[in-house]
């Protein structure tokens, strides 16, 4: 990482880093602080929900050392909140980590309209910012919890403009093979046209969006203040 100038975002993920013990996870992050180009460090996490009480001010106040440094967790339905899994999240942004929530859609458990929006509206709740909502992996023997893509895509219709934007993640598909995470969901652009642009809204009705009429988008940069962005 330190010999990879292009490298500037660093995500510390499985196993669980928080599993580790303070002293050990504050000395590696304090070797990748040290790297002049890396900006920011991020940290995957299922700890706040299934272990709340290793999140104690000690973690945090060292955690807090390495700003920007983000936590992102995992709860999926909304019975993973409970009293002390919520204190930890808490305990994180109140030391100033913004902590998201990466959650799975899964067949069963939170595959629902109502399960989905009470998932989501509590993490805001608790202070936490729903990111991501995966379609699942892949996985050998977890194919009965998978849902299908065009029932994803519907349920996450009934998310977006039926509560507030801060409470809508991004519906992605984790591509095989390393493709990256590819945001899938319903399409509100109906037609593109000269003068005048069609999208749906969330309740079906179609509205004209007009086009700008200067058309050139080249922006001159500063290249004295930009130089090496």
């Amino acid at each position: 990482i330190a010999r990879t100038r292009r490298i500037r975002d660093v995500l510390l993920s499985g196993g669980d880093p928080l599993l580790l013990s303070t002293a050990k996870l504050d000395y590696l992050l304090g070797r990748l602080r040290a790297i002049p180009h890396l900006e920011i460090i991020r940290i995957g996490t299922r700890v706040p929900v299934v272990n709340p009480m290793r999140v104690d001010d000690e973690l945090c106040a060292m955690l807090r050392k390495h700003h920007p440094l983000y936590v992102n967790t995992h709860f999926n339905p909304p019975r993973e909140l409970t009293p002390e899994a919520r204190a930890a999240c808490v305990r994180l942004v109140d030391h100033g980590i913004p902590v998201g929530n990466q959650a799975v859609l899964l067949r069963g458990i939170n595959s629902s309209v109502r399960c989905l929006r009470a998932l989501m509206r509590e993490l805001l709740k608790t202070r936490v910012k729903p990111y991501y909502l995966f379609q699942g992996d892949t996985v050998i023997g977890t194919d009965h919890l998978r849902t299908p893509v065009e029932a994803a895509i519907e349920l996450y219709g009934k998310l977006r403009g039926w509560m507030t934007g801060m409470g809508v993640p991004h519906l992605v598909i984790d591509a095989p093979g390393g493709g990256g995470k590819l945001p899938i969901g319903p399409s509100y652009l109906e037609d593109i046209g000269e003068d005048t642009v069609t999208v749906r809204t969330y309740r079906g009705a179609r509205v004209a969006y007009p086009q700008p009429r200067e058309r050139d988008c080249t922006v001159a940069y500063d290249d004295v203040y930009f130089a090496g962005v």
